[in-house]
């Protein structure tokens, strides 16, 4: 047997007997004011039997008889020669006790340790080692000293307890908070000990049972030996057999619980499976239609920003100067700095122009004349294509949208149209055109929109109007270059689509297919040899984008139709004449294309004014791009212009016209959708 544990309670109530006595309760000194109003004699009487109490005690400590201390929690034992504390009413002790004395009835009994004996403080002695003599009767002031002086003494010793009694509090308080978790622990460690005896009864009631079975199995084992005692061989051979079998037994029992238990893991992760993946579903729902609702806002935005630049909008674009031609003067052409400075955008380009034929009184000649202009962008001679198509990116986008866009490339022979659309020979990325960039900007924000839903599908088509007939670019074979089969036509009975009769229309998804579109299209355009350019395009050149878009999900179709234009030289007559036997041709052809040009500005001016009648039919141009010059399109005009000085003529007409158009205001677009 383990010695009994002691009980921590009574270990503090040990050491607390082994330092100080336990004070109940603080002492409470009386009021001295009724001994003062004795008279002397009274008062000598009252203080003799103090007097000799004192002197009975020796070195013993003084109490007074009116301060009486509290009792101790424990009974203390007292040496000889010292005088026991005096014992206080039952009143005064704190009900404290009562609790503690209930605590330690119910704790297990300890080994005693035997207490210390309290240590008194000796009354400090006497000065000259004699005993004070009684005071006369008379000595008030005297008896009055002593008096304070005793209840000086008393009133420090009363504090002394005071501190004592409180830190044993303080003890106190501590061991039966470690009371209560050694009374936590040991429940604890009972109900342990109640369950391992269960378990260890069971474990014995299935011992007694196996115990049974065992000796039922022997008895009839005894039984049957000798029952078959001719059959023991059989017998021995029918053991083995059976031992294989329950091995063979056991063996797929425990693959079945090995199986069982992978099932049942198997299931419980499907489950959570179906439940992971029906929440994915739900997410996956609901950031669909968030994204919907933020790409239809998105769509609502873009459109917005684009209609408060404009629905038509005019960019400069002047071309740098070639190696071989003639540096242009200081000063030709000028691009001031917008309102922020030199880091905004140019929007503004002034041109001097100086006429030899003007002169002055003097004789001297006539200074030269400035001419302002104003659009919506101004790109100098070393802007390049990136930086341009950059402009007009989101632009194309809106055609993504469902909104019809149309881009014209303008401006005289050799001032960069071609080059601003197609871009230059050799396949070089940095001077790809607007075509091939607007295409592979389609292509992936396409590709962007199809995780959210969107499929969209592309067809081109490139023609060509020459003298006011419609050519097909694509065509091959023995349909290359005749014209007159091609027309303009609706699509079908109240239709607004227009479509042109015999042209290629070809589904493309990538860049190379569209490569492939443009280099056919440069060796079937009409171009000629004219005085300001070797070759010079002498037609009209459309490509246009059938862009269908459907979203599935939500039944959402939209389509629109992306034009890039890029128009015939726009000189006058006489500059772009080249002497020859084929000059006729070429006057036929100059009075074909200023005609459709000078149609192409009144459509615009009509649709400006808000007409009544536009004049679509005046050209194979404007009919073709009815449905993309309309209040329902957004439209942007390039104008090119040359830098060399002996083109000033030429540049001052484009960019007139070009302003007059930038002043053109075309209503609200709408996309279509369905």
């Amino acid at each position: 047997m383990e010695p009994q544990q002691r009980s921590p309670l009574l270990e503090v109530k040990g050491n607390i007997e082994l330092k100080k006595p336990l004070v109940k309760a603080p002492s409470r000194l009386p009021l001295l004011g009724s001994r003062f109003k004795r008279g002397p004699d009274q008062m000598e009487d009252a203080l003799e039997p103090e007097k000799k109490r004192t002197r009975g005690l020796g070195t013993a400590t003084k109490v007074a008889t009116s301060y009486p201390r509290a009792p101790a929690l424990t009974t203390v034992p007292q040496a000889q020669g010292q005088t026991a504390a005096p014992k206080v009413p039952k009143k005064t002790a704190p009900q404290r006790s009562t609790s503690v004395a209930t605590v330690l009835k119910n704790q297990k009994p300890g080994p005693a340790v035997p207490a210390k004996k309290p240590v008194t403080a000796a009354a400090p002695p006497k000065p000259g080692g004699k005993k004070p003599s009684k005071r006369p009767a008379w000595d008030l002031k005297g008896q009055l000293c002593d008096l304070n002086t005793e209840l000086k003494r008393c009133r420090e010793r009363t504090q002394t307890l005071d501190q004592e009694n409180q830190q044993l509090r303080d003890q106190l308080r501590e061991a039966q908070k470690q009371t209560t978790a050694l009374g936590a622990e040991r429940r604890t460690l009972e109900g342990e000990l109640d369950r391992v005896r269960a378990q260890a009864e069971q474990d014995q009631r299935e011992l007694g049972n196996l115990s049974a079975r065992v000796l039922e199995l022997e008895e009839w084992l005894g039984t049957q030996e000798g029952l078959v005692q001719g059959l023991q061989k059989e017998q021995l051979e029918l053991q083995e057999e059976r031992r294989g079998l329950v091995m063979r037994l056991e063996e797929q029992e425990r693959r079945l619980q090995a199986s069982e238990a992978a099932l049942s893991d198997s299931q419980a992760e499907v489950a959570s499976l179906l439940q992971e993946a029906a929440a994915q579903v739900a997410l996956l729902a609901e950031r669909g239609e968030r994204l919907h609702g933020l790409e239809m806002e998105r769509r609502r935005l873009h459109n917005q920003l684009q209609e408060l630049k404009g629905n038509i909008r005019v960019f400069c674009r002047i071309r740098p100067v070639l190696p071989g031609e003639p540096t242009p003067p200081p000063g030709f052409l000028l691009f001031p700095s917008g309102p922020g400075g030199p880091s905004d955008p140019p929007t503004h380009l002034s041109l001097l122009r100086s006429d030899e034929r003007r002169g002055t009184l003097s004789g001297m000649p006539a200074a030269p004349t400035r001419h302002d202009f104003s659009f919506d962008r101004v790109f100098p001679p070393g802007s390049g294509q990136d930086e341009v198509f950059e402009e007009i990116a989101m632009l194309v986008q809106s055609a993504l949208d469902g909104y019809p866009v149309c881009i014209f490339a303008y401006g005289q022979t050799g001032s960069g149209k071609t080059f601003t659309m197609e871009g230059g020979p050799g396949g070089d990325p940095q001077v790809e055109g607007l075509i091939p960039r607007a295409l592979r900007h389609l292509f992936s924000v396409a590709g962007e929109l199809s995780s959210q839903g969107w499929t969209y599908s592309f067809v081109a088509s490139y023609v060509e109007i020459y003298n006011e007939t419609v050519r097909d670019l694509l065509a091959t074979g023995t349909r290359k270059g005749h014209g007159g089969e091609c027309e303009i036509h609706r699509a079908g009975p109240g239709s607004e689509e227009l479509i042109v009769t015999n042209a290629r229309y070809v589904p493309v998804s990538c860049e190379k297919e569209v490569e492939a579109l443009l280099h056919l299209a440069r060796q079937n355009r009409a171009v000629a040899r004219t005085a300001q350019n070797e070759r010079s395009s002498r037609s009209h050149s459309v490509f246009q984008l059938q862009i269908s878009g459907e979203h599935t999900g939500r039944g959402v179709q939209c389509g629109a139709l992306l034009n890039l234009v890029d128009l015939a030289g726009s000189e006058r007559l006489d500059p772009g004449l080249a002497l020859g036997p084929g000059e006729r041709e070429r006057l036929r052809e100059t009075q074909a294309i200023n005609s459709s040009l000078s149609t192409l500005g009144l459509v615009i001016m009509a649709l400006s004014n808000k007409e009544s009648h536009v004049p679509y039919r005046n050209s194979k141009l404007t009919y073709l791009l009815q449905n993309s010059l309309g209040g329902s399109a957004k439209m942007l005009m390039f104008v090119n212009i040359s830098p060399l000085e002996e083109n000033v003529s030429e540049s001052l007409n484009s960019l007139r016209f070009a302003s007059k158009v930038n002043q053109c205001v075309i209503g609200t677009a709408q996309a279509n959708r369905k």
